[in-house]
């Protein structure tokens, strides 16, 4: 245990933490998908994970189609005109998983009025068939007889490696807080996580359509018997879910770079770690828990090492729970004041 490599001076201290801020805002996206399906439905969607895996792939596939796969090094500004084609690719690919998992994973279920530990079974099945089938991507292909102009990316050598985008984005330092340079790439990633928290934030609470939503939450039938359609609320949860895990894969692959098949289960865990950090069902408390998260374990990997930095994530989450179950916040989304 290194307590000086955090604490030795205040350099260090800034730089950890403001390293975690950046992956704690990408975690806070993804966590947005699983309070906001937790506070309509009272349900986990662990296939949420591979709804932000899809949008990796969406982002790197963007980039093969209008680049092309020969590898090269660009600064955010050279990048942003593809960056933010890909960002509307991986939004809509990954609102069009979203809503597919609805559909046939949890909207039967819903009708027959199942336990939801069965729509918890559903979810999970449903997220190894999405990580499977992406793992098959090369069969796919090969389908519709495009295996080889696909090779690049589908073969089946590599169809269940690391896929990395052909375009590296390089950061560009703006400014320094304390010993830490903040580049480009990590002010955008903050300040868009940020930006699209409050938005969200204020849908949910001023709009007519946040208004059904914040009623089915808190009681499904009396939102029926006032005129609620609570199927087209869960579709629009689904919706937004998968948006905002198409816009956290797009700063992913902007800061990472690299996916495969099963990237999302790590980040999924943590997302959903966040959210219950934060309070499951409290949008505010995503965007709190997801921020902690990130910074919590970036001082962890400093104190014990990086190959901890998982651990103490896990071990903060059932520390948390323990003084308090219900989250840092514990608001459920039902309970959200206009």
């Amino acid at each position: 245990m290194d307590l000086g490599a955090l604490f030795g001076n205040f350099d260090n201290f800034l730089s950890f933490t403001m390293g975690g801020l950046v992956f704690g805002a990408i975690y806070a996206l993804i966590a947005l998908g699983y309070t906001m399906v937790y506070g309509v439905l009272q349900l986990i969607n662990f296939a949420h994970s591979e709804v932000f895996m899809f949008g990796t792939f969406a982002v790197a596939w963007v980039f093969v189609l209008l680049h092309g796969t020969e590898s090269a090094t660009w600064s955010l500004g050279k990048a942003l005109p593809i960056l933010l084609v890909a960002l509307v690719a991986a939004m809509l690919v990954s609102a069009a998983i979203a809503l597919l998992l609805e559909r046939f994973a949890y909207r039967p279920l819903i009708k027959k009025n199942a336990p939801k530990l069965i729509a918890l079974i559903s979810a999970i099945g449903a997220s190894f068939a999405l990580s499977e089938a992406m793992g098959l991507r090369d069969r796919f292909a090969g389908w519709f007889g495009l295996d080889d102009n696909l090779a690049d990316y589908v073969s089946p050598d590599k169809a269940r490696d690391v896929y990395s985008n052909p375009v590296t984005i390089q950061p560009t330092n703006l400014f320094k807080i304390g010993g830490y340079s903040v580049s480009d790439v990590d002010l955008v990633i903050i300040v868009a996580a940020l930006v699209m928290m409050i938005a969200l934030d204020q849908i949910v609470r001023r709009t007519r359509f946040g208004r059904g939503i914040r009623a089915t939450a808190q009681d499904p039938e009396a939102a029926a018997l006032m005129g609620v359609n609570s199927t087209r609320v869960v579709q629009g949860t689904f919706l937004i879910g998968g948006l905002m895990a198409g816009a956290a894969a797009t700063l992913y692959m902007m800061k990472i770079g690299s996916t495969r098949q099963d990237a999302g289960f790590i980040l999924g865990v943590k997302a959903f770690t966040a959210a219950v950090m934060g309070g499951i069902g409290n949008l505010r408390g995503a965007l709190l828990g997801g921020l902690l998260l990130g910074v919590m374990e970036n001082w962890g990997a400093a104190v014990f090492g990086s190959e901890w930095r998982d651990v103490v994530a896990f071990v903060l989450l059932v520390l948390i729970l323990l003084v308090r179950p219900s989250g840092l916040l514990g608001e459920s989304l039902g309970k959200a004041r206009a």
